[in-house]
């Protein structure tokens, strides 16, 4: 009997041990070397530009992707399609505008890491994202290789409450029209 209940605490110690060396890794982001650009789309054209990272980190288990959080600092976003006096400063207004973003109320957004499958550095990532105050889930690629990572993010604005100029919402657009989603095109360096 007292051989059995050894037999049963060294098998529980071993596999607690073996458990016990799952590794995991946080990597910060360098934000000054990482990018977001952003693309905009309408019936007539599009815009885009770029939008600061504040921080933000990735998780790996044993050298797999395994979570991460990201701030974003939604007052830095910029037009790079348009000229200053040509109407850069103005779409960079109505951008930061409660018909958008509203970003002297909701200053970040924040993307954090939720579900995470895929091996060898690519990876299909789930996460919560949060734009305006509200939270939708949004599915994404990400490749990583050695010290970098890329995503490119489809984001429908619709469910975050932005509206603006949406034929899904308002009649008679025509030409006016921008669409629902946009894209976020991220470069990570850490």
């Amino acid at each position: 009997m007292k051989k059995n209940i050894l037999k049963s605490a060294f098998i529980v110690v071993l596999a607690l041990s073996f458990a016990s060396f799952t590794t995991i890794f946080k990597k910060e982001i360098k934000v000054k070397e990482s990018t977001i650009t952003w693309k905009g789309h309408k019936v007539t054209g599009s815009h885009q530009g770029t939008i600061n990272l504040s921080q933000g980190v990735l998780l790996f288990e044993n050298d797999y992707l395994s979570g991460g959080n990201f701030t974003i600092d939604m007052a830095s976003i910029s037009v790079t399609d348009l000229e200053a006096g040509k109407g850069k400063e103005k779409l960079e207004g109505h951008l930061k505008s409660d018909d958008f973003f509203g970003t002297s109320k909701y200053g970040t957004a924040t993307l954090t890491i939720t579900d995470v499958n895929g091996t060898g550095g690519n990876y299909t990532v789930t996460g919560d994202l949060m734009i305006k105050g509200k939270t939708n889930p949004v599915t994404f690629n990400m490749m990583i290789n050695n010290n970098s990572a890329t995503a490119n993010i489809k984001v429908d604005r619709t469910k975050y409450d932005i509206k603006y100029g949406s034929a899904s919402f308002f009649d008679g657009l025509k030409d006016k029209a921008i669409y629902d989603e946009f894209d976020l095109n991220v470069a990570l360096k850490f």
